[in-house]
């Protein structure tokens, strides 16, 4: 309670908004003379002594006399005074000054009692009226109660649960609001006068306080019999506002005001956590919306009083959230260093929009720019030390282990580790569940041996606390970018910076000493999905030049260097149309988006289908061993990497919103002009066919009722003659191709009945295939694939047989729909090209022959050595692990050039229907060689190695 006199007599003097010292001998030399500390009892008789003084200059002294004797007025210290109003304070406001009660001598009544004669009858006594002075008072004391919780020394409100404050008066007035506020606060936390810790939470006290004012104000009535009562009543609620918000700024830059303030931006970071998590005592929700809040005041306030040091609480609130956010590794951590805790602390502050533009503007929220010193700058990190009593072989292994993992080495400033340790935004978007952190892969330990519902279950518990902690990501990034352009730019600024310096990220083994962690790129592209909600049915807003714009791309679609990005169109000369959208945020939050998945997502997609050819690799090997699969730690282990990533990549909301983007992506493309297409990048058609494929295979329920139009339609267009010189990329043409086999075949033609009919079948047609209602399909199609079917000879030995498989299937299909059999015929009207296919077609199913005859007998001869246990038994390990891996690949070869041939042969059969077609097969060109090749064929089926073929 030492500095209770220093603030009282700083409150009493007008500090606080008090009235003013009406002693003209009070000179303020306090800057000459040190202020004595005095007693509480001794600032409490300099109070009463001035309202001694007042009420002597105030009231008039008056005489009165009863039958010549004169009443004596006697004051006595157990007298209570009774309270009148009196004139009017220097500011109007009406106080209520104690006045002595007269008493009479009790003998002097007694004598003229006496003298009055006989008794009257004595009238009947009326109740007494109230004092309206001493109800006013109560009602103020009351709502002092209410909104700050606390009661005055002598006042009429006796409450244990509040805390009793001494102003050396009982009379409650706007002009003392502030002495009550700041004798509450300066209360010392050792005084023992605060019920719980809560009490002592000086900021949520004041933000509580302001709250309960402002819900008090708007309960207020409108019309009221007392309309000078609840005036009066209004100024009070009014001064404690403005009071509440005056205390904590001052505090705030002046952290040793008051002792419970001294941690000031710690304890507004902790209020704004609970804001979001607990919207009831939300500083940042004010009760005529967010611009009435106890927030949105204090950060007025400050910003009135002092802009640096608003930036200085900002920037103090932003340190102690970094350093909270270091300590996170996962989104299951738990609730002392829980990300989405800070990132609701992040959303609550940036909701002031003054706020979030200090927060973009903060020093280091940026990576350093390329090419300075600073972004070349290493930053080395010290290994983890052995564990104590290791041994030095121990120690050695450690030191290795610690290398391989790649996390202790050191990095550069201008990095993908360093975005995510360094800035505010990688520290969070680094968070979610990564497949190799041990926290996820233990929700799936043991995870051979669970049930299905089990998994799905754990699955989904975590696919929740992802989404959530993604959501509160997203709205923290909305208000950044909401704030105005000088807080947007930075954050667009950062996306770019994240996705130069994670180029590696594409590898097959990327470094991580220079990329960021998946769930970095993941977390970003689900961020910027969310960011294109507002246009992903309106491919008209994208222009396609913010791709040749480096100074807008930021250099993101690089067309020299190292890190060069593809275009569709090979040679392509710089375009000179000019980049003049009319929104710029639009085509550039699109192509971010475009160029996170694919850095993200499809690598991710990538990468999974490797883990999965990882488990079923392991699993097999066990297989040949006779091992207990479900009990081997290994594929365990393995298996549960398998479902922590799929957590994150098959989540229903990132593979729908990825799905409509490409979608869009597909349209932005179908209508974008024969001039700026080739300048597209290349990854813009790859990334929809390589994405498509993988969630026809994995999560092909999130593909139904997700419209899938538009990619129909552009990759007819890529597959027609007309763009056939343009995409020159044999490999990317040929995925265009199996793109419309695993999608767009209705499923009782390709085999896989797990895939939905809605899915390939166009809405907007009354429920028919897309190959068979649209009319670009209808006109060009049946010639694209059939150009499509040599062109594959370039992808590869294995690769080709699958394409030309989907293929084969797409045709037999089209065949089948009458609406297709005109540009069969039309194929006929280019002889030379049509002889090109039909060589092919008998080159292969030459090649396909020979294969198959080699295989299969190798193949049953090592089946009937492993149906001889006691032959297999004698055969060493080492032989036995060779002689079944190389049998695995002869069978997984045939079962490719199986399907492949009898496709082709019926391919042959069903185009030699038509008439114009088998003229053709019948030229002189290709006759001798057709019928050569069904010979060999048939030698080779019925002929003297055909009893060998059974398997």
């Amino acid at each position: 309670m030492s500095f209770l006199p220093d603030l009282a007599g700083w409150a009493l003097s007008g500090g606080a908004g008090g009235s003013n010292n009406d002693d003209p001998n009070d000179n303020d030399n306090s800057a000459d003379v040190p202020m004595e500390q005095e007693s509480e009892e001794e600032i409490r008789a300099k109070r009463l002594a001035r309202l001694s003084a007042r009420f002597d200059s105030n009231v008039p002294k008056k005489e009165s006399a009863n039958h010549g004797s004169s009443v004596k007025a006697i004051k006595t210290s157990d007298t209570s005074p009774m309270e009148v109003e009196t004139g009017s304070t220097d500011n109007g406001q009406k106080t209520a000054t104690p006045v002595p009660i007269a008493i009479t001598d009790v003998g002097n009544k007694a004598e003229s009692l006496q003298e009055e004669g006989p008794k009257k009858k004595r009238a009947k006594e009326l109740p007494e009226k109230p004092d309206p002075a001493r109800k006013l008072q109560r009602k103020k004391e009351l709502l002092i109660k209410k909104i700050l919780k606390v009661k005055l020394t002598g006042g009429s409100i006796a409450d244990p649960e509040c805390i009793e404050v001494d102003i050396g008066s009982a009379l409650l007035t706007v002009e003392n609001i502030a002495e009550i506020l700041a004798s509450r606060l300066a209360i010392s936390p050792k005084s023992g006068q605060y019920a719980t810790s809560g009490d002592k939470a000086f900021f949520a006290y004041l933000g509580s306080c302001h709250k309960r004012a402002s819900e008090e104000l708007k309960n207020m009535p409108v019309k009221s019999n007392d309309l000078a009562t609840t005036e009066e009543l209004k100024k009070i609620l009014n001064e404690m506002k403005t009071q509440l918000v005056s205390f904590a700024a001052s505090s705030l830059i002046y952290p040793d005001l008051f002792e419970l303030a001294k941690d000031g931006p710690s304890q507004i970071t902790h209020c704004l956590a609970n804001s979001t998590l607990d919207p009831a005592s939300s500083i940042t929700i004010g009760v005529a919306g967010k611009n009435s809040s106890f927030f949105g005041a204090l950060c007025d306030e400050l910003i009135n009083q002092d802009l640096g040091a608003f930036e200085t609480v900002v920037a103090d609130i932003l340190k102690e959230i970094k350093e909270e956010l270091l300590q996170c590794e996962t989104v299951l951590d738990s609730s002392g260093s829980n990300g989405l805790v800070h990132i609701s602390a992040l959303n609550a502050l940036c909701s002031y929009k003054k706020a979030a533009i200090v927060v973009a503007k903060t020093p280091g929220f940026l990576l350093p720019e390329e090419g300075t010193p600073k972004a070349a700058e290493k930053i080395s990190i010290q290994p983890p030390s052995p564990p104590p009593g290791a041994s030095q072989q121990q120690q050695q292994i450690f030191r290795m282990m610690a290398a391989m993992s790649g996390r202790n080495s050191s990095y550069l400033r201008r990095s993908g580790p360093a975005l995510e340790k360094e800035t505010l935004l990688g520290l969070i978007f680094r968070l979610g569940v990564p497949m190799d952190n041990k926290s996820v892969t233990e929700q799936f330990q043991g995870i051979a041996k669970r049930s299905r519902n089990n998994i799905k279950n754990t699955t989904d518990g975590l696919r929740r606390q992802l989404r959530v902690y993604q959501d509160s990501v997203h709205i923290f990034l909305k208000s950044l970018i909401t704030a105005g352009e000088n807080a947007r730019t930075p954050v667009l600024q950062w996306i770019t910076d994240a996705l130069l310096v994670n180029v590696g990220a594409t590898a097959l083994r990327p470094d991580k000493t220079k990329v960021s962690n998946p769930q970095t790129l993941q977390n970003i592209a689900v961020v910027l999905l969310k960011l294109c909600e507002r246009f992903m049915d309106d491919p008209s807003r994208i222009h396609p030049g913010f791709v040749w714009s480096e100074e807008d791309n930021g250099g993101i679609f690089a067309t020299s260097g190292d890190d060069v990005v593809s275009r569709l169109g090979e040679n392509a000369e710089s375009c000179t149309e000019p980049y003049d959208a009319r929104n710029k945020f639009i085509p550039q939050c699109f192509f971010l988006c475009a160029r996170a998945l694919h850095l993200s997502v499809v690598v991710g997609a990538s990468q999974h289908t490797n883990i999965l050819r990882q488990v079923n690799h392991t699993a097999w090997n066990l297989r040949q061993r006779n091992l207990d699969v479900a009990n081997d730690n290994n594929f365990n282990y393995i298996l549960s990497i398998q479902f922590a990533n799929e957590v994150s990549m098959l989540a229903p909301e990132l593979v729908i919103d990825s799905l409509r983007f490409f979608n869009l992506t597909a349209a932005f493309l179908t209508q974008t002009n024969d001039k700026a297409l080739p300048h597209m990048p290349e990854h813009l058609v790859s990334d929809i066919c390589e994405y498509l494929a993988f969630v026809s295979k994995h999560a092909e329920k999130q593909m139904e009722g997700v419209d899938l139009g538009n990619i129909f339609k552009v990759v007819v267009k890529l597959l027609s003659p007309q763009y056939a010189s343009l995409v020159r990329n044999y490999n990317l043409r040929a995925k265009l191709g199996d793109v419309l086999h695993d999608v767009y075949l209705p499923p009782d033609s390709n085999g896989r009945s797990s895939l939905s009919s809605q899915i390939c079948c166009d809405p907007r047609s009354g429920g028919q295939p897309y190959l068979i209602s649209d009319a670009d399909a209808q006109e060009s199609l049946a010639p694209s694939l059939l150009l499509l079917y040599g062109e594959v000879e370039h992808t590869g030995y294995y690769e080709k047989m699958g394409h030309r498989a989907n293929i084969a299937s797409l045709l037999q299909f089209l065949w089948a729909s009458k609406e297709h059999r005109n540009a069969f015929r039309r194929i006929t009207q280019n002889k030379t090209s049509f002889i090109t296919f039909a060589n092919g077609i008998m080159n292969e199913m030459n090649s396909l022959i020979v294969t198959v005859m080699e295989k299969l007998p190798e193949i049953r001869r090592v089946q009937l050595q492993m149906a001889n246990p006691t032959e297999w038994g004698a055969v060493p390990e080492e032989e036995r692990e060779t002689i079944s891996s190389r049998h695995e690949e002869n069978e997984q070869e045939v079962k490719r050039a199986l399907p492949l041939c009898n496709k082709t042969l019926k391919m042959l059969g069903f185009l030699s229907t038509d008439s114009d077609i088998r003229s053709l097969f019948l030229l002189d060109e290709l006759c001798p060689r057709l019928v050569n090749m069904l010979l060999h064929v048939l030698t080779k089926l019925v002929g003297a190695k055909g009893m060998e073929l059974k398997v």
